[in-house]
């Protein structure tokens, strides 16, 4: 890889796996995008602990999508070529508090669908103009069929994955290619407390199988694997058991 990694999200658990996973394949210069930037020390340590030369550290609100063109333009200006970028923020939001408060729910949404529209638009037409690279799209089972028990992060996630579904099909041909990523509960910093669902997985296991699908040139991954085959079954569910299955 002799292009740029940019993790948007820097401080994720799972994208800071991704990214060093990818300075241990030959990535030498990473970039991490997130909010306090200035505080992300450990994880830039850990990128060029795992073989990275040049670390660079930018300010990136997610939230902030009027200023999405203006940030990520500036970076693929500065850091370019860029091999891979990873979409890695998000938040899963209370779906208890969500269901009370519009305000709240509407954040989830915002964070987690919204955001990230504008964030994969800008990037997509950036890389169009480079004519190669590779994007990364962490969508959820949660998505693929929405259950009572997290339908605000589900419908968000839904969304997410419609349309990095459709985006990939536009990007063919373009020399870009999307990998679209569809993990069930990670067990890490944002599920911390919570009760793992079957067939969980952790941050490095779905890095692992992310990079690996990055390598065997593959446009959708399920994490763990059995989850594709889990969820043929799953959407069959009548509704009234499925309303009642936990999140």
């Amino acid at each position: 890889m002799s292009g740029t990694v940019v993790v948007l999200g820097g401080r994720s658990e799972i994208g800071l796996a991704v990214a060093t996973r990818l300075a241990t394949r030959g990535a030498r210069h990473v970039v991490l995008a997130a909010r306090r930037s200035g505080d992300l020390d450990a994880e830039e340590q850990a990128v060029r602990d795992a073989g990275a030369t040049t670390v660079t550290r930018v300010e990136f609100d997610a939230d902030d999508v009027s200023r999405h063109g203006e940030v990520l333009g500036d970076l693929v200006t500065a850091h370019g070529p860029v091999d891979t970028v990873v979409t890695a923020f998000g938040i899963l939001g209370d779906q208890a508090r969500a269901e009370q408060d519009p305000e709240h729910a509407l954040a989830i949404v915002h964070t987690d669908y919204t955001a990230h529209v504008s964030v994969l638009t800008h990037v997509a037409n950036l890389l169009r103009r480079q004519g190669s690279g590779e994007l990364v799209v962490f969508s959820s089972v949660a998505g693929i069929r929405v259950r009572r028990a997290n339908y605000v992060y589900g419908s968000a996630k839904a969304g997410l994955d419609g349309f990095a579904s459709g985006l990939a099909d536009a990007l063919h041909g373009s020399g870009v290619r999307l990998l679209l990523v569809r993990p069930g509960f990670v067990v890490g910093r944002m599920t911390e407390g919570m009760s793992p669902a079957p067939f969980s997985s952790t941050p490095d296991q779905v890095a692992d199988a992310t990079v690996a699908a990055l390598r065997k040139g593959r446009g959708v991954v399920w994490v763990p694997g059995i989850l594709r085959a889990a969820f043929a079954v799953m959407r069959l569910l009548p509704r009234p058991i499925w309303r009642r299955l936990p999140r």
